[in-house]
């Protein structure tokens, strides 16, 4: 997979901030919270036709990076 930064982008115009799928205005925290609850990736491309496959894994990579650099006080 390329990197995620090729699918998500952080807009201080867009959603407060939040880092959003690119073209969109859908945040990784809402796919993180669709997936967290049950939707499958299929449920989701099916309920959001504008986003792919390869945006929603990108959304897990972010947060999978982010989780990582998070550093314990």
């Amino acid at each position: 997979m390329k990197t995620y930064s090729n699918f998500i982008e952080i807009n201080a115009d867009k959603r407060f901030g939040k880092p959003c799928i690119k073209g969109t205005r859908i945040a990784v925290y809402d796919v993180l919270g669709w997936l967290a609850n049950g939707m499958t990736l299929q449920n989701i491309l099916e309920d959001f036709p504008e986003i792919n496959e390869e945006q929603i894994l990108a959304c897990l990579a972010y947060a999978a990076d982010k989780e990582h650099k998070i550093r314990v006080a």
